[in-house]
């Protein structure tokens, strides 16, 4: 018997794939601490605007951030419960005991 194969949902390949590079790795390592504006994410970053603007858009549509405007500022915050459900995802893995294979390949 073949056991069926589910993918993850789009949610999780999206905040997959945001958690893939290194320069949405370090917003997020900012934001940890506190809320930040664009204009102090680009100073700490040392990158343009453009370029975190693209960064910014693939975290916050996987869901990882959330936006606050005020002014003409945009503030950047963890969306905490996003994480919390990767953590779910990931603990499905933590207790799984992968068996050895009894099928011999010719």
């Amino acid at each position: 018997m073949i056991a069926q194969i589910t993918s993850p949902d789009q949610t999780v390949l999206l905040r997959f794939h945001a958690l893939s590079d290194p320069i949405r790795l370090d917003v997020l390592t900012l934001l940890q601490r506190e809320e930040l504006c664009v204009c102090d994410l680009c100073t700490r970053l040392q990158i343009s605007q453009s370029k975190l603007s693209f960064h910014l858009r693939t975290l916050k549509d996987a869901g990882l951030v959330l936006a606050r405007q005020s002014g003409r500022w945009i503030y950047y915050r963890l969306n905490l419960p996003a994480f919390a459900e990767l953590e779910q995802y990931l603990a499905e893995y933590r207790h799984l005991q992968p068996r050895t294979s009894q099928r011999q390949c010719s």
